[in-house]
């Protein structure tokens, strides 16, 4: 079973965006998998690191949207994606240098993030976006 398996719950019906976050969940579940399976620090690092990477843009694709559509709450968003980024970021480099393992800690916070950003941040600007015609 999936470390984070996806729902039709985590939907925000737009379906560029939901491949993504799809994608997200996948990658996570893939660096858990890993993790379980003691898969050397570098196949960890490789994946952690597509994560990150893939995070910063999938969340440059979300806030084209909300610019491109005047969201309202386009700052807010933005700021709660530069400190999403900022943490991903850190687990890496603290990964990468030794000054952390994968542990389920990691994974735990991995999965807290995606789920609290696409079912509170996300299905915020999801209303305005549909009603501006993105599918």
């Amino acid at each position: 079973m999936a470390f984070i398996p996806w729902d039709e719950k985590y939907s925000v019906k737009i379906k560029s965006i939901d491949d993504q976050h799809k994608k997200l969940f996948g990658m996570v579940n893939e660096l858990h998998d890993s993790m379980l399976h003691g898969k050397s620090k570098e196949v960890m690092g490789k994946v952690l690191a597509e994560l990150v990477n893939y995070t910063a843009s999938h969340f440059a694709i979300e806030e084209d949207y909300m610019k491109k559509y005047a969201f309202s709450g386009y700052d807010a968003h933005k700021k709660e994606h530069d400190d999403l980024a900022k943490q991903a970021t850190d687990v890496l480099n603290n990964f990468t240098s030794g000054k952390t393992v994968l542990s389920m800690a990691v994974m735990d916070f991995l999965k807290d993030w995606l789920y609290k950003h696409i079912l509170k941040t996300d299905l915020l600007y999801v209303e305005h976006l549909i009603a501006k015609g993105v599918k």
